[in-house]
């Protein structure tokens, strides 16, 4: 089972989460939150897999919550799910700990096939969010190159995967890229985040472009998938 905690300050909201999610058998909701204070405070106490939360929230807005939830409760991954497409929300979320970014228009079967992804424990944006990062990160200027030691540790094949990922391209298309098979890159992702020390794709991303190890040319290939960004 997933166990999900569902934070939005909208009564209607959060009920028509409740009966969608429930359609789902392998999914429990365990839990409601109508402030960011209370889904921080719930996260703590019933230790869900996903928390669902809304941005806009009293008492703590839901990107605060995130980052307190990555202190308090890092087990517990955090699905943004909003009604603003705003650059702003979409960075300070993901640099608060969001594993995923999804709007609140996003299909039904989309919304459970994220809770899931996420709880996997890979990352997940909607397309236009991933070509959002890509390209803010492509027009901020170039960095002293940081964490030389974690960079260093990486071999060159990890490295070359390391600047795919980057500019958007998904395992499958790393893997057609490299003439290796799917599986292989996925290995390669996986010893990627654990040398770096990052917690999913989405970090992977914005990390490359803030150490300046990589700067896309024209416009990203972000896909129009909604698991673009899965790992």
């Amino acid at each position: 089972m997933t166990r999900v905690l569902i934070a939005d300050d909208d009564d209607l909201m959060r009920a028509g989460l409740v009966e969608l999610l429930s359609n789902d058998p392998t999914i429990e909701i365990i839990g409601q939150a109508s402030t960011g204070r209370e889904a921080v405070e719930r996260a703590c106490w019933l230790a869900p897999d996903v928390v669902l939360m809304d941005v806009r929230m009293p008492n703590l807005d839901g990107i605060a919550a995130t980052h307190e939830l990555s202190r308090t409760a890092p087990e517990a991954r955090v699905l943004i799910l909003t009604t603003f497409e705003h650059d702003d929300y979409i960075f300070r979320a993901l640099r608060a700990g969001a594993s995923g970014f999804l709007l609140k228009r996003t299909r039904p079967e989309d919304l459970i096939a994220a809770v899931h992804t996420i709880a996997a424990g890979d990352s997940l944006l909607s397309p236009s969010v991933t070509r959002r990062v890509i390209d803010r990160m492509a027009r901020q200027p170039t960095p002293e190159l940081t964490d030389q030691g974690k960079l260093k540790s990486l071999t060159p094949r990890e490295r070359e995967v390391l600047q795919l990922i980057a500019q958007g391209l998904s395992n499958r298309e790393i893997a057609v890229v490299l003439v290796v098979e799917e599986s292989t890159i996925r290995t390669h992702v996986k010893r990627i985040l654990m040398k770096l020390d990052l917690r999913d794709r989405v970090q992977a991303v914005i990390f490359t472009y803030e150490s300046g190890v990589n700067r896309p040319r024209g416009p990203s290939r972000a896909n129009t998938s909604p698991d673009r960004t899965t790992s």
